[in-house]
């Protein structure tokens, strides 16, 4: 793609990917889904998990904020979201939410040497799953100083992977 060095879209799907799939809870918003999948894009995680009525490709208001990373990044859509969590953890996959709960993990304290991990992100209001949370093997909760103490879920997306690859440990393939 000429001066600014990017993958075509062929290329994007061949290219290494950090071990991280994304999970997307009961989510209302398409432009969060959209936003979703162009930051797995840009990050180049392994997949994105559509659960319940979580809206899915092809829709206009998707690839309005996707703009053509429904076609670089995998995904799949899920009845529910643990059929998504269960289908993750049986391919070896460690489940964490991203969630402000009791015992979490400060998102700056997180570990993460490129094990197989998938992140779940819930609800716009009412956020993950309580049945989820119960599964997990555990919480990411972002710091936030601010007097609202909530980040809009392509936000917080964004913020989660990008800390989780800024250090790089991509797979090789």
């Amino acid at each position: 793609m000429g001066e600014l060095e990017r993958l075509s879209a062929d290329e994007m799907k061949r290219t290494a990917k950090h071990r991280i799939i994304v999970i997307m809870d009961d989510i209302r918003s398409m432009h969060n889904v959209g936003s979703a999948f162009r930051t797995g894009d840009a990050f180049a995680i392994e997949a994105i998990y559509l659960c319940g009525y979580t809206p899915t490709p092809p829709h206009r208001d998707i690839h309005k904020t996707a703009l053509g990373a429904t076609e670089t990044v995998a995904w799949k859509h899920f009845e529910t979201t643990m059929a998504a969590v269960q289908d993750a953890k049986t391919a070896g996959y460690k489940i964490y939410a991203v969630e402000q709960a009791h015992n979490s993990t400060m998102l700056q304290n997180l570990a993460w040497n490129n094990e197989p991990i998938a992140l779940v992100f819930g609800n716009e209001v009412t956020g993950v799953n309580e049945e989820v949370m119960q599964m997990a093997d555990g919480c990411i909760e972002i710091p936030q100083f601010g007097s609202k103490h909530s980040l809009n879920i392509a936000v917080s997306m964004g913020v989660v992977v990008w800390e989780m690859v800024r250090t790089p440990h991509i797979a090789q393939q």
